[in-house]
């Protein structure tokens, strides 16, 4: 199975997910941005803490199901003293996932700049039943 992919998502978040309960993430991470222009809702997508320069045969992480998302700007306006006043605009995406299971990335495709990250998983041989 060929999946997009989240890299660099802290531990903490991939624990809150695998309790079961939809959560809310938002990530400003340029790389998995452009994964997230590929996904509509209903779209399963890969997880992992790895970094994405990292990520290879065997790394571990999980696979959500995408409920909702959101890609957005954001205005940010900084003051440097009274006088100077600096306006940048920041990309974010706004995803709701909901925990499936536990997977393995068999093989990592799309590294490049610009380029949506995926992997093939290794197909799970343990299954629940529901």
């Amino acid at each position: 199975m060929i999946v997009s992919a989240l890299t660099g998502i802290s531990p903490n978040i991939i624990t809150e997910l695998k309790k079961g309960k939809p959560r809310t993430l938002e990530l400003y991470s340029a790389h998995n941005i452009i994964t997230l222009t590929e996904i509509l809702p209903g779209d399963h997508i890969f997880m992992t803490d790895v970094d994405l320069e990292d990520v290879c045969t065997g790394d571990r992480g999980i696979i959500a199901e995408v409920q909702s998302i959101n890609i957005t700007m954001k205005r940010v306006t900084e003051w440097i003293n009274p006088l100077l006043c600096e306006e940048k605009e920041r990309m974010s995406a706004r995803i709701k996932l909901k925990y499936i299971d536990m997977a393995l990335a068999k093989r990592v495709e799309g590294r490049e700049w610009a380029k949506p990250t995926s992997v093939c998983l290794y197909e799970s041989s343990v299954y629940h039943a529901g």
